[in-house]
């Protein structure tokens, strides 16, 4: 007799974009994924341009290397899904690339989401995709990028984390930062109000410690 298989997660799969926005900001992700907040600004609007540009749903062959464009990606054992912007195809070896635009800049909140794509192409074709790219459109820079054991434990640890915050809806405090200048959900995240306020709360706990 066969018995039913269950999945390990509660949740439904979760999308690749949310760990991109957990490593930036925790907050961000839970007010996009848990709170469905959304807003735009002049970076998510030139964000979605670019995507919107290279999501034309394509293959094709150039100079023997075989083109995917917004292919469909998943990972069971990570529970996440979404789609690559492109993943070239070397031989059977898979080489995702990630769009960004504007210009390169420092942190690593789009390298752990291309490793988590590289993760989930892994999972689909069963060989190993040791590396890819960021294409920068701002600036038209194209940096490779090799991902190493510690990107995929970090992908690992992210994605576990966003699986809670989506199972038991957690919203993480505002970190009320440079981060936050930015950010296009900042009016409904309101960081420097609610830190006041959590502050002020500690300031007249502390008033009545003896």
């Amino acid at each position: 007799m066969e018995t039913e298989q269950t999945s390990p997660f509660s949740s439904d799969p979760i999308m690749l974009s949310a760990l991109e926005h957990y490593a930036y900001c925790p907050r961000q992700c839970a007010l996009i994924h848990v709170e469905q907040v959304w807003s735009e600004n002049l970076y998510t609007m030139r964000g979605r341009d670019v995507h919107e540009q290279v999501h034309d749903d394509s293959s094709h062959e150039l100079a023997g290397v075989r083109l995917e464009r917004s292919l469909p990606i998943w990972s069971s054992r990570l529970n996440l899904t979404g789609k690559a912007d492109l993943v070239e195809f070397h031989g059977d070896i898979p080489y995702p690339v990630e769009y960004k635009s504007g210009r390169q800049r420092k942190g690593n909140p789009e390298t752990l989401q291309l490793c988590a794509q590289a993760l989930c192409l892994e999972e689909m074709f069963g060989v190993p995709v040791p590396k890819g790219a960021i294409f920068w459109h701002g600036s038209r820079e194209r940096r490779e990028i090799v991902f190493t054991d510690a990107m995929r434990e970090q992908v690992e640890r992210v994605a576990a984390a966003v699986v809670e915050m989506l199972d038991k809806r957690i919203v993480p405090p505002p970190v009320n930062d440079k981060r936050c200048e930015d950010c296009s959900l900042k009016e409904s995240c309101l960081p420097s109000v609610v830190a006041d306020k959590a502050r002020s709360r500690k300031a007249a706990r502390e008033l009545f410690v003896i």
